[in-house]
């Protein structure tokens, strides 16, 4: 039985430089707070805990002083930085620099709109991190929307800026400007600078989608590995699916079963951005036993 692991899929650029972050600073022995787990992988976040990582909560800032404090490739909204710096604490910036450009974005356009009495709109999951850390861009006046029945919040007399989470589907956004452009075109003050819609998704996480389609029409399973808190995982599992039914989400090895691949030639392994190398080889060689045995 052949068996590939997909070479596109594991640790985008933001989380692979977040990793690298956090081991640096826990090779003296000391332990390193994350705000948050530091990856959206159970697994992952199991073995730099046995490294000395702890994982904390914003409450938690109130009680840490004079340690080292992680911010995770999802980013912090200002707040917490201040909370950071207020304790004499150092901070470890582990936010994607694709993130950081977006928050720095979002803060200039909510700048801009005060004048015009404009909204900030964000298309993205309420309590992901990422978008927390963007709203908190607009002292939190940003409206969050994840489907269609939230544009009723929106005040289609008034200007809009729209943003997307990085990891939201190219589809799905799409979607969500194309109606937004409906109902402001039944608003009697449209005009040509009602909307401004920023290209905020992560091309490096979108072509992955694309890459999968295919990747998983070559295998006859497919075997994912991921969290099941990953966004980007339940997205990317979701292609994977429409495209082969015989598609399988694990969060590790031992969830593997040997009935899956009684009829198969190939295997293909794939996972999420959050998804590290070496559990996806795990999978592989459990793969690789049963297929011999």
């Amino acid at each position: 039985m052949q068996i590939e692991i997909d070479s596109n899929s594991g640790f985008c650029y933001g989380v692979t430089k977040t990793i690298q972050l956090a081991e640096e600073a826990l090779k003296n022995g000391e332990p390193l707070y994350c705000l948050g787990e530091i990856v959206h992988n159970g697994e992952e976040v199991e073995r730099l805990k046995s490294k000395g990582l702890v994982v904390i909560n914003t409450e938690d800032l109130n009680t840490i002083s004079n340690a080292k404090v992680l911010v995770r490739a999802h980013g912090e909204p200002p707040i917490t930085y201040n909370q950071i710096v207020k304790h004499s604490n150092t901070l470890y910036e582990g936010t994607c620099p694709i993130v950081l450009k977006l928050q720095k974005k979002v803060f200039d356009a909510w700048n801009d709109m005060k004048s015009s009495g404009g909204q900030i709109v964000i298309y993205g999951k309420k309590d992901h991190a990422e978008v927390i850390g963007l709203a908190g861009q607009t002292n939190d006046e940003a409206i969050i929307i994840s489907q269609k029945v939230d544009l009723d919040r929106i005040d289609f007399s008034k200007p809009i800026a729209l943003f997307s989470q990085t990891t939201q589907s190219i589809d799905g956004y799409e979607c969500i400007i194309n109606e937004i452009r409906i109902r402001l075109s039944m608003s009697p003050i449209s005009n040509e600078n009602s909307l401004k819609v920023n290209d905020s998704i992560c091309r490096y996480v979108s072509r992955r989608g694309e890459h999968l389609i295919e990747f998983s029409k070559k295998h006859n399973v497919i075997v994912f590995v991921s969290g099941t808190n990953s966004a980007n995982g339940k997205v990317l599992f979701d292609i994977c699916s429409k495209n082969n039914l015989n598609s399988f989400w694990v969060q590790n090895a031992d969830e593997i079963r040997k009935d899956w691949f009684v009829t198969a030639n190939s295997v293909g392994i794939c996972g999420a951005t959050s998804t590290p190398q070496w559990l996806m080889e795990k999978v592989y060689e459990r793969i690789n036993d049963i297929a011999n045995k």
